[in-house]
């Protein structure tokens, strides 16, 4: 399919529509300040958040102490590593796969504010059934995992367009893993969003395919008749013209490299197109499933660049 911008509204309301049954888009938001405190480099406020009408999250937000609002804003997506207590937690304390200097500092010292949700069955999530299990009802009610986990990201935007210290023109998003494919996930679905850096998930499905692996993603990654209308680039070119990161490990078996190549040069092109292949990037390190110093660097460098 790629991107052809006559259909890139239709199309994306295609891939909207393959996300199961979603709750109304104009659900009511609320948000209720639990605590807040100051850290070295940001002030740390966490939330409760009504985002769906279904099943409340809760969320961090740092507020930059170097930077004045409205602030330029992140919205972190995390992993999944097979540990569901941890959830928004990785943002604030980071992960063993990531870089040892958690992202809240990072983004906080580069002038960035952030926030980071508990996604379904994560974190303070983490309660009643697994993810198997709420896979596996969802599926019965008409839902799908992911679809409500993407909408609760689309939300999460809805959420930071009310507060006036956020500058709503520059929205950015970012996440490795599982994190990684809401990034461009989220981005592809939602224009403010103004730029995506993903880090290790960039699975072209196909590849993964080939390479007998699909096991090695969890159960919320499959959205039931994808790949009777979209492939991963096709997904990544609603993305564009807008800068778009993808970093990647060259031995991380949930991203065969053939498939990474091929993401890649479909993406060139569509760039090309519009005339700005320098808001294109891919970057494959000598790593498997980890984010080294250099990603770190590329990546907060990127945010600066572009928001």
């Amino acid at each position: 399919m790629l991107y052809n911008p006559s259909a890139a509204k239709p199309a994306r309301e295609k891939l909207y529509g393959l996300l199961g049954e979603l709750p109304d888009r104009n659900t009511p938001i609320h948000a209720e300040l639990i605590w807040e405190k100051n850290c070295p480099d940001y002030r740390l406020q966490k939330l409760r958040l009504s985002l769906n009408g279904i099943e409340d999250t809760f969320a961090y937000v740092t507020l930059p102490h170097c930077a004045k609002p409205p602030y330029p804003v992140i919205v972190f997506n995390h992993s999944h590593g097979g540990n569901f207590t941890i959830g928004k937690e990785e943002y604030i304390c980071g992960r063993e796969y990531m870089y040892p200097i958690p992202y809240a500092q990072s983004l906080s010292q580069a002038g960035f504010a952030a926030i980071a949700i508990d996604h379904w069955c994560f974190g303070e999530r983490n309660y009643g059934m697994t993810q198997v299990e709420t896979f596996e009802l969802m599926l019965w009610q008409g839902r799908v995992l992911w679809g409500m986990m993407v909408y609760d990201s689309i939300r999460t935007v809805d959420y930071l367009l009310t507060r006036p210290d956020m500058d709503s023109n520059r929205i950015g998003t970012l996440g490795m893993s599982m994190g990684s494919t809401m990034a461009w996930w989220l981005s592809a679905l939602d224009e403010r969003i103004r730029v995506c850096a993903d880090i290790c998930c960039m699975t072209d499905y196909q590849a993964l395919i080939d390479d007998k692996g699909l096991e090695r993603h969890g159960v919320y990654y499959f959205v039931p008749s994808l790949l009777k209308y979209f492939q991963t680039a096709d997904i990544n070119a609603f993305i564009a013209p807008r800068p778009h990161l993808s970093v990647n490990g060259r031995f991380d078996p949930l991203t065969p490299e053939a498939g990474l190549h091929k993401v890649d040069t479909a993406l060139r092109e569509v760039y090309q197109s519009f005339g700005v292949p320098s808001r294109w990037r891919m970057s494959i390190y000598e790593t498997a499933h980890q984010e080294l110093l250099e990603a770190r660097e590329e990546v907060i460098a990127f945010l600066k660049q572009y928001l």
